[in-house]
């Protein structure tokens, strides 16, 4: 995981430095890049991906919260654990239901962090696997059928050739016709045939 990016926001200048070194340090090695207030934070999310933001909850200025929208908004995948040093429950329940991936209480031990880290890289892992999955189609290479993947189980999922498929899924008819160049091919497959045709020697004719 050393080649993962990880933006560090907190106001505090001790918190910033102790993270900062845990995280860059062996055997993490993460890229880590700190931020002093949530005004900074969101310019460095605008300046490139980052795999996971480290935020905490209460800053002055923009806090944790628009830190965590503007990160989702940017990108769904970017993990982010909210850090807070208040014992409010309810912040964190908000922070949650806006699409925070964990949160942990400061002060906290850095192999909790070093956890809650590799969990979040894990299902970030499997977001982006979804994701790449729900926008395939699968079709036979054979009989060009299409698996129907919106529900149930993929190996019980229903074949369906292409006309049942767009009635099925999109509530449309297929109507059949030939594109310029499949029928200027077969125009010149049948002009091949019939000069073929003409070359025989005809074998009804009396001698």
């Amino acid at each position: 995981m050393a080649n993962k990016s990880i933006l560090l926001v907190d106001d505090e200048q001790l918190i910033r430095a102790s993270l900062s070194r845990e995280l860059t340090g062996e055997p993490s090695g993460f890229e880590v890049t700190a931020a002093a207030c949530g005004e900074e934070a969101i310019a460095r999310l605008h300046e490139r991906g980052w795999h996971l933001v480290i935020t905490d909850l209460f800053m002055p200025g923009l806090d944790g919260f628009q830190v965590l929208k503007e990160a989702k908004r940017i990108d769904p995948h970017t993990m982010v654990i909210i850090l807070t040093g208040h014992a409010d429950m309810e912040s964190v329940i908000d922070a949650l239901r806006l699409g925070a991936d964990d949160f942990l209480q400061k002060p906290c031990e850095i192999d909790e962090l070093l956890c809650r880290i590799s969990n979040c890289f894990v299902k970030r892992d499997l977001l982006i696997k979804v994701h790449l999955y729900e926008h395939i189609l699968p079709v036979c290479c054979y009989c060009k059928k299409i698996r129907d993947d919106r529900q149930g189980v993929r190996d019980r999922n229903q074949w369906y050739s292409l006309e049942q498929y767009f009635a099925k899924v999109r509530g449309v008819s297929v109507t059949h016709g030939c594109c310029p160049e499949c029928s200027a091919r077969m125009m010149a497959e049948i002009d091949t045939f019939r000069g073929a045709q003409r070359s025989m020697p005809d074998c009804n004719k009396r001698k």
